[in-house]
């Protein structure tokens, strides 16, 4: 007579309980994204992550195939599994940015929305694949809720090191944090990052948004301050996670310019705003498939740099 195993007897067990006649099977350990060889290129496009179809159209223009995609979540809006899922199907990881909009920061470290973050750390853990989560982005700037000037960065990195605490007990050991700033050179923004840094033991990637406004718009310029502010206190992988060139005069040039600053600062790869705006200096229209020619250069670029 074969021994049994201490799994098959413990499964007998269950299938007795229960009455599941479905064999059982183990789940494969969960894995953050890993650190990229090189840098992977990412867009964002407003119906996201209602439809793919802005994305299939971004793919067929530009012949590159995106390996991120971003999309912003409300507060108390369950995590997007299908969107996720679609994502990861056409060899894309998931970004989500979490806004905490409507809510205060303090109320977050608090416990105050623990059932909420439970219920979206288990759907990220059933889903199973990679997700990069973002919480909170572009706090060191005054123009969101929950950053400068409206939140203190001790009640942000509280709520911050709260929200990784409650995935990780939830065991969503998928999960790539996201620290993202805004440019400390843009309009508005805070330059003491460090007084908003969680920590290394809480934050997988550090994250930069910064956009070309103007033709005098250069990398070093619109982030090399940055860059070079997060590495006196991060070593973790950085991501340009949200930035496009603006309808300038040199607009080719300054988007050969970004993938080659991409490059040479060694970063973990860089997140395209393809949206259309049109509201001003800070809201231009930034898609590239209403430019042919800043689209050839972004295709031309990525291929140059990225080796895409």
């Amino acid at each position: 007579m074969r021994r049994l195993t201490v799994g098959a007897v413990a499964a007998t067990v269950l299938l007795a309980a229960t009455g599941c006649l479905t064999p059982l099977r183990s789940q494969q350990p969960l894995t953050p994204v890993p650190t990229p060889a090189g840098p992977l290129v990412g867009v964002y496009e407003p119906g996201s992550p209602g439809s793919w179809s802005e994305i299939t159209e971004f793919t067929d223009a530009t012949g590159i195939k995106p390996r991120i995609v971003e999309y912003y979540s409300a507060w108390n809006d369950p995590f997007s599994t299908s969107f996720a899922q679609t994502a990861w199907d056409h060899g894309a990881y998931v970004l989500v940015q979490l806004q905490p909009s409507g809510v205060m920061l303090a109320s977050i470290a608090a416990r105050g929305s623990d059932a909420y973050l439970r219920s979206y750390a288990d759907a990220v853990a059933a889903f199973g694949h990679p997700v990069i989560l973002s919480f909170g982005h572009e706090m060191n700037g005054n123009w969101y809720s929950w950053g400068d000037g409206h939140t203190s960065p001790a009640t942000f990195v509280a709520a911050w090191r709260h929200v990784v605490r409650v995935f990780r007990a939830a065991g969503a050991a998928n999960v790539t944090w996201l620290w993202a700033v805004n440019s400390i050179e843009g309009e508005g923004a805070a330059s003491s990052l460090s007084r908003w840094w969680p920590g290394a033991a809480w934050v997988s990637w550090t994250g930069i948004d910064g956009y070309y406004y103007q033709a005098t718009d250069t990398f070093g310029s619109v982030f090399g301050s940055t860059i070079a502010d997060i590495r006196r206190f991060s070593s973790a992988p950085l991501l340009i996670a949200e930035t496009a060139v603006g309808t300038t005069p040199d607009r080719e040039s300054q988007i050969d310019a970004l993938l080659a600053g991409v490059r040479g600062e060694r970063l973990a790869g860089v997140v395209w705003f393809d949206e259309a705006q049109h509201a001003g200096l800070y809201h231009q229209d930034w898609r590239l498939e209403d430019d042919p020619d800043a689209l050839a250069a972004f295709t031309a670029a990525v291929a140059t740099y990225l080796g895409g």
